[in-house]
């Protein structure tokens, strides 16, 4: 069962037509919120199952929930005292509601999950990294099935395997894959187009049915032996072989047995690779959570087939205020919103909701889903493992963090900056002598290199003159900064009631959208373009600071240029934060360059005639077999583009005139 976009029941519309009308007040009116606010839907709520939002002022859900009641569950917020700290804030914050009733308290669980990843609210546990996980496809949509790596809907036909934890993990079975089964890992045009067998063939990596070195059936059987290996038959694929090497022995087949001695050695391999392989544990998912120092860490194994497909680490934001046990559980339903559920869930604690999420769960896969918290045997040792994972990633990310926080200090000492800086934006610019211009912006925080918050910017002016890199760093921080000023900053608006020396308040801020602190990859010049579009947008509160390289562009003898300082400052040569700075105009130049990189060699394998309608790629593949390039197919005459096989008279007129109109 999948909500994506429910749909308001008619109580959601009566709450709405009770919720506040900011836009409607005096103003210098301010808007009503608070426990009386949250009092005023009572009377109509039922005492049915139901998600609710909580909205602020600017309409921003700060915190969706579920409830077995919604009046219920309701009527706790309107009270006045007896709250936490984390849910006394919310409420302060809140200025309007909104539910959706459904019909099981399992169904609010699956749309609580869902609502909370697609809004993102500060008040809820998130779930930071929620990429999708890799799997391996072997495809069936062609004559020689091929063995890949996937992601996404699952809309090829064929079989897939997985979840892997990680693309490396996907990457190291496929290599393992190819030397015991011999499978092709060509793109179907590829194999098309093979003419003799390629390297893969030579270093015993793929039986190359492309060129028929391997019969159709006999590679058919190797898909088969593939599969059945996948599927955690290893056993029965290694004595298939033993069988088939000791009977070619027998036969004095010598390079058969061979053969079939390096595809066992191949599967040793495979087999070996996995970290564990428990007994008894076909198909689970395994969480163990740690936590330290306001911080939690969720570690995750995978195990398909009686095998260890990995694992990976997952850092939730959460109230610090919240015990482990709810942030695991608000994790899981979060984790499964879009991801296949195993048969097994094994858990380092015991959580609230265990035996509705059971429910949830198995209705969401139609079939049994069983979460359990071993305390003995096997599985005790496998959640144990994962403890001992999550034990040791969260003390890594804590130095990390805490390193990090010590080096934002260190720039707000050495630049005498009012406040430690919570967010930097550095600025750097990609080109060649003016072509394939590309301006980049990275970000750092407290955490870290944000790497989701970076931008890349196609400069697009046509006035700007090739290699004017102020004209390009005006354009990139124009657009930056214009498209800043319109919208609204993400840092939640703290209660008037805190002092601000609270852990917790602080760590419920949201990563800020407005830069502290701008670095700009260049000396004076470039800091006065910046200046400049500062002034022109009315930007305020951003501290600008130029970096120069050294006299020989040595690293360690930066200048560092600071508005309204006549002369330029260094930092010693060993300084920490001297370090930090270089880093992080390291990651943009890697930004920059990559970005340039990808656009440059989209516009060398870019083709004309692929602008040509009606050229698809058999004809444009038959105008290149004809004529060389595109080049010379741009200086064909009409005769001869009609020599083509595919080309008619109306399609090489069409072709002429599109060379010829652009040489013209």
């Amino acid at each position: 069962m999948r909500l994506d976009r429910p749909r308001p029941t008619p109580i959601v519309a009566a709450m709405n037509d009770k919720s506040p009308d900011t836009n409607a007040q005096e103003p210098d009116a301010r808007p009503q919120v608070g426990a009386s606010v949250i009092a005023g839907y009572l009377k109509l709520l039922p005492n049915s199952p139901g998600v609710y939002r909580m909205l602020d002022t600017a309409g921003d859900v700060i915190y969706v929930g579920k409830a077995r009641s919604l009046k219920a569950r309701v009527s706790n917020y309107a009270r006045i005292s007896g709250h936490t700290n984390r849910i006394s804030r919310m409420i302060t914050a809140t200025a309007a509601m909104e539910f959706v009733s459904v019909k099981t308290e399992a169904e609010a669980l699956l749309l609580e999950a869902n609502l909370i990843k697609r809004f993102r609210p500060r008040f809820n546990v998130l779930m930071r990294d929620d990429k999708s996980f890799p799997y391996i496809l072997i495809a069936r949509d062609h004559e020689a099935a091929q063995v890949t790596k996937h992601r996404g809907a699952r809309s090829r036909k064929g079989d897939y395997f997985g979840p892997f934890a990680s693309a490396g993990a996907v990457n190291r079975t496929i290599t393992m894959l190819q030397r015991a089964f011999l499978l092709r890992t060509c793109s179907n045009s590829v194999y098309d187009t093979r003419t003799r067998p390629c390297l893969l063939y030579q270093i015993k990596r793929c039986s190359a049915p492309c060129t028929g070195e391997i019969t159709r059936e006999e590679y058919d059987k190797l898909v088969d032996e593939s599969v059945r290996f996948l599927r955690g038959e290893s056993q029965n694929v290694r004595e298939m072989y033993q069988r088939l090497m000791t009977q070619a022995s027998d036969d004095l087949d010598f390079e058969a047995a061979a053969k079939f001695r390096n595809r066992l050695w191949a599967l040793a391999h495979v087999t070996a690779d996995q970290a564990i392989n428990p007994e008894g544990v076909e198909e689970a998912d395994v969480f163990a959570a740690h936590q330290d120092g306001g911080q939690t860490c969720i570690q995750v194994f995978f195990f398909r087939t009686g095998q260890n497909w990995g694992n990976r680490a997952y850092y939730p934001k959460a109230d610090r205020s919240l015990p482990v046990d709810e942030v695991l559980d608000s994790f899981i339903a979060q984790f499964y919103d879009d991801k296949p559920i195993p048969r097994l869930i094994l858990l380092s604690h015991e959580i609230p909701n265990r035996a509705l999420l059971i429910e949830a769960l198995s209705t969401k896969a139609e079939r049994k889903v069983d979460i359990r918290v071993p305390s003995r045997g096997t599985k005790s040792g496998l959640v144990d493992h994962a403890l001992a994972n999550a034990r040791e990633a969260l003390g890594r990310k804590l130095a990390e963090t805490s390193s990090q926080s010590r080096l934002l200090e260190g720039i707000a000492e050495r630049f005498q900056l009012p406040v430690v800086p919570r967010r930097i934006e550095v600025f750097d610019n990609s080109h060649i002598s003016g072509t394939n211009a590309v301006g980049a912006m990275i970000v750092a925080g407290p955490e870290g290199f944000v790497k989701g918050q970076y931008r890349k910017f196609n400069i697009k002016s046509p006035d700007i003159a090739p290699g004017d890199d102020y004209a390009m760093m005006r354009e990139v921080l124009t657009r930056r900064f214009k498209r800043m000023m319109e919208l609204p900053t993400t840092v939640s608006a703290e209660p008037e009631t805190s002092t601000g020396d609270d852990p917790a308040i602080i760590d419920d801020r949201e990563f800020p959208s407005t830069p502290d602190v701008v670095l700009i990859d260049g000396g004076a010049g470039q800091l006065a373009v910046a200046e400049q579009v500062f002034a022109d947008l009315g930007v305020t509160g951003v501290q600008l600071i130029g970096v120069a390289k050294g006299p020989d562009r040595d690293a360690g003898r930066e200048h560092f240029h600071i508005p309204g300082q006549p002369r330029s400052t260094m930092l010693e040569a060993r300084d920490p934060v001297l370090y930090f700075i270089q880093r992080l105009r390291d990651e943009a130049h890697r930004f920059a360059i990559g970005t340039h990189r990808a656009k440059r060699s989209k516009a060398l394998s870019a083709n004309p005639l692929d602008d040509i309608d009606g050229i698809g790629p058999t004809r444009k593949r038959a105008l290149l077999n004809h004529f060389g390039s595109a080049k010379a197919v741009s200086r064909a005459g009409i005769e001869d583009l009609k020599a083509v096989n595919g080309v008619s008279e109306e399609m090489a007129q069409k072709i002429y005139d599109y060379f010829h109109e652009r040489a013209g």
